[in-house]
């Protein structure tokens, strides 16, 4: 009975079109800063080095070097101040999380960038119900 309700209550704030990224992407995030009355969208550029969780407590991890000092933050994927998830370039890691770049510094923490095709779209006349050829 109370799992009902909570799948209820978490139902009106899980994002129905999630960002496709993945560990090792280097990811720009539009975070929406409060201050005072005023709002506004600052955007985060780093590397995804971990997910963790499911559902509505899904969080990822972003790490980016500011003036020679590692930076990190972790995103809730579900929170209302998380705008879009832009990926600049995809990585080519072989773990599920890069802890290891914590341990680098300068031009050792770049991953090789795999390219990635987008699925292709099909036509609307082909996907119609029509058969080929007839």
């Amino acid at each position: 009975m109370s799992q009902e309700l909570l799948n209820k209550a978490v139902a009106g704030s899980i994002k129905q079109e999630l960002p496709q990224f993945d560990i090792g992407d280097t990811v720009g995030i539009h975070c929406h800063i409060v201050e005072g009355e005023k709002q506004r969208v600052q955007i985060f550029t780093g590397t995804v080095i971990g997910r963790r969780g499911s559902g509505i407590s899904e969080t990822f991890t972003v790490r980016r070097i500011v003036n020679g000092e590692g930076v990190e933050r972790t995103f809730p994927l579900h929170s209302p101040r998380l705008g879009q998830v832009d990926v600049v370039r995809h990585g080519k890691v072989r773990r599920a999380k890069l802890y290891f770049l914590r341990d680098r510094i300068g031009k050792a923490t770049r991953l090789k960038e795999v390219k990635r095709v987008k699925p292709k779209v099909r036509d609307a006349a082909v996907a119609s119900d029509e058969p080929a050829g007839e």
